[in-house]
């Protein structure tokens, strides 16, 4: 055996006697023992030593390295594998949605806990339950039942009734598209959570749903207190994932307010970061240029709506060349 390998044989047996004996989160105590190690075997042992943990070190880094490109990889089979079992008039949106790059973008990755707002008949849902897998759990943050009565166009009783009815067995009804081969699925009312949940979520998406909660914070509070109860049940560090129909800068602020569909960046920047959240990052990933939306206009007037326009009409057609709304795309994370 070359003497310096003895040495560092040494070393290492006499570190790990020394790590035995005390607990590893005191790393005040653990520099301590080194050095005794150190005083007790010598100055070439301490040498050998040093190499010995360059060399680990150095060996270590490159396996995690390799770990992360594994599970980089693994993560972009999994979503690509979600994004293909879909149907071919789910894919047809890809085009104006790109949910596998927003999804990137928000960082979601199998396993973890995602909450979904306002997931309803589950576009993305359907995506995120395959994505996410055994190991993950989606949890779908419903509106609040007193919303609907004030968003509904001609709402009535019977009409709420129904959707009420409807949500009370989403959560089976989303179990069961995938079963096992899916991710646990809850589901809740925004601002109804219990103050005991917190910090369980690593992620919380708002994807097109974030107008009509301002549309109804006058009388109902509904975007402040769901801003605030997003902080109080992600973790630190946690991600807010955010897609909205994007009304220009320019535009006057009572007609940005939601009632249109359309909401200002600056607006959701400051109610986002009033909560303690940080912007990270915004992409243009799903910006459409050709959305042009001012005064008059409502983002139902799009595909896939069409509400003000009727089929085989030159109104419509225009409106079809438009494509969907352009959209901001903001990371925000609840800091550390």
């Amino acid at each position: 055996m070359k003497r310096s390998l003895m040495f560092a044989g040494v070393a290492g047996l006499a570190l790990l006697g020394a790590c035995q004996m005390l607990p590893a989160d005191e790393p005040a105590d653990a520099a301590a023992a080194e050095e005794t190690i150190e005083e007790e075997v010598g100055v070439l042992v301490a040498e050998a030593t040093r190499e010995a943990d360059r060399t680990a070190e150095a060996e270590m880094s490159e396996t995690a390295e390799s770990s992360d490109e594994e599970m980089d990889t693994s993560a972009a089979d999994a979503l690509a594998t979600a994004l293909d079992m879909q149907p071919d008039e789910v894919k047809a949106r890809y085009e104006w949605r790109h949910p596998g790059e927003t999804l990137e973008f928000f960082e979601i990755e199998p396993g973890m806990t995602v909450i979904e707002a306002l997931p309803g008949g589950g576009w993305y849902s359907k995506i995120l339950i395959p994505y996410l897998g055994p190991e993950g759990t989606l949890i779908g943050a419903h509106y609040p039942d007193e919303i609907w009565m004030l968003i509904l166009p001609n709402a009535t009783e019977e009409r709420v009734d129904g959707i009420l009815k409807r949500l009370e067995t989403w959560k089976e009804t989303a179990q069961g598209w995938f079963g096992d081969a899916g991710a646990s699925v809850f589901d809740y009312k925004m601002t109804h959570m219990s103050p005991e949940k917190k910090e369980a979520a690593d992620a919380v998406l708002f994807i097109r749903a974030l107008h009509n909660l301002n549309r109804t914070e006058g009388e109902l509070r509904t975007l402040s207190q769901t801003i605030d109860e997003t902080y109080r049940i992600l973790k630190p560090g946690g991600i807010v994932g955010v897609v909205q129909h994007r009304a220009s800068e320019d535009t006057p602020d009572e007609w940005a307010d939601g009632n249109a569909g359309y909401l200002k960046t600056s607006f959701v920047v400051d109610a986002f970061e009033t909560a303690g959240f940080v912007l990270e990052e915004s992409s243009e990933i799903n910006a459409n240029p050709a959305d042009d939306a001012g005064p008059g206009d409502i983002v139902w007037r799009l595909a896939p709506s069409f509400a003000t326009t009727e089929e085989g009409t030159p109104e419509r057609e225009a409106m079809a060349a438009i494509g969907e709304s352009d959209r901001m795309t903001l990371r925000f994370r609840k800091p550390e």
